[in-house]
């Protein structure tokens, strides 16, 4: 073991993860692109889990930074008035919600999106006067214990060390097969009163499922949803945490699908810089907390006022970055699905530049992933037995990197598909 990583064993927890993929020592970074210690460049398809949608060290939101730190600008203001913090409200009022006609507050919560999650079904259960959630097969909401029990995954609900109550788990869009609609399932557990399905405050829904396996909810099944929600009074909750700031469509994955949350949780590219910054937009009329009732040390950083702010101006004042996005969507899309046309019984998944393969085995996804990372490409598995390789580049990345990367993964799909003919 190197000098340089001995400290990583020697003194950090065990439940360290994304290193055990990527085992060497990154030190710099620019654009789509990773540079570590040895000064190898890498191909960044993880792009922080979807945290630096705008990839990495963006001039124009490092200068702001820069600018404001050296000026001694306010870096710490609890819930404070500040100049940065209005103008970045003023920023996603103007740029954001103005345009979509949504009258939403802004609700700052601690610095991660498993803090939006936890701050959303408090509200909702404050406002509801009722305890149980319904969330999703194959959600993932977060780590904190309010969060995790809304999310699915077996391993990581054991992590808990308690019994994880209060919510219900019903079948996603697609998860009991393409052909079965589970609305109806999820509308007679919801008006049965012999289902033993409590009646809920809410349903909270991510409209990609990230960590899932990048199950894709079609704008019928979410406006089904919907008005089933408004039907029987109870709150929609959408997790746009990781398929939001253009990852899986527009600045909301539900852009263009007609529906209307009760609250929005957001956080990853929110700062645009990969600052932490978490938040959640609640309707005005749910908005009832008494002041403090809800709060936290570090609820708005100032720092990520600053490149959020800039990152909105940039790239969400027009609709040009949106429709870029969209064409390298369709690019990612045509090239995935080659590639999987490689793999017996493999599919591609997904939607935008939120897109995989499932390969159909947790192994031959993770051995695509290493082939791919020794070849200098950082791409990562998800699905619920790891299933699934995971393309998440940078928005802006450009166009001939976006397919030196690609051509790296289709490189390690047919030689890592070759071996058991080989072995034969």
């Amino acid at each position: 073991m190197s000098a340089d990583k001995a400290i990583f064993h020697r003194r950090e927890s065990q439940v360290r993860s994304y290193c055990r993929s990527f085992d060497t020592v990154f030190a710099s970074a620019k654009g789509a692109i990773l540079i570590d210690t040895e000064g190898r460049d890498y191909i960044d398809f993880l792009a922080g889990c979807s945290s630096l949608n705008y990839g990495h060290n963006d001039p124009d939101m490092k200068a702001a930074l820069v600018d404001h730190v050296t000026s001694d600008g306010i870096a710490h203001g609890l819930d404070m008035y500040s100049r940065e913090k209005a103008a970045f409200l003023e920023a996603f009022e103007r740029i954001v919600l103005a345009p979509r006609g949504m009258d939403h507050k802004v609700m700052m919560t601690g610095p991660t999106g498993t803090n939006a999650v936890e701050a959303a079904i408090k509200l909702a259960r404050k406002v509801t006067g009722r305890t149980e959630v319904v969330a999703f097969t194959n959600g993932f909401h977060g780590m904190t214990l309010g969060a995790l029990a809304l999310t699915g995954n077996r391993g990581k609900r054991a992590g808990a060390g308690q019994p994880l109550g209060n919510v219900t788990h019903l079948p996603y869009d697609g998860a009991l097969g393409e052909d079965v609609d589970t609305l109806p399932m999820i509308e007679a557990m919801i008006e049965n009163s012999s289902s033993g399905a409590d009646l809920p405050a809410a349903f909270v829904v991510e409209p990609v499922q990230g960590e899932g396996g990048l199950n894709a909810a079609s704008a019928a099944w979410l406006k089904g949803l919907e008005t089933l929600a408004r039907k029987h009074g109870i709150l929609l909750i959408v997790d746009d945490i990781q398929s939001g700031i253009g990852r899986a469509g527009g600045f909301f994955a539900t852009d263009g699908m007609d529906i209307e949350p009760d609250m929005i949780t957001l956080a990853k590219s929110l700062s645009g810089f990969g600052l932490p910054f978490a938040l959640t937009l609640v309707r005005p009329e749910h908005d009832i907390w008494k002041p403090a009732e809800h709060n936290g040390t570090f609820r708005g950083n100032t720092h990520a006022f600053v490149t959020a702010r800039v990152a909105l101006e940039k790239f969400w004042a027009d609709d040009a970055f949106e429709t870029e996005v969209a064409r390298k969507g369709a690019h990612l899309e045509k090239r995935l699905t080659e590639m999987a046309a490689m793999i017996p019984g493999a599919r591609l998944k997904g939607r935008g530049m939120m897109r995989g393969i499932d390969v159909g085995s947790g192994e031959l996804a993770g051995e695509i992933c290493a082939r791919a990372f020794r070849d200098g490409l950082v791409i990562e598995t998800s699905g619920a037995d790891d299933e699934v390789v995971k393309v998440l580049a940078p928005l802006t990345i450009e166009d001939a990197v976006f397919d030196r990367g690609l051509d790296i993964l289709e490189a390690a799909i047919r030689e890592e598909t070759a071996k058991p003919m080989a072995a034969e």
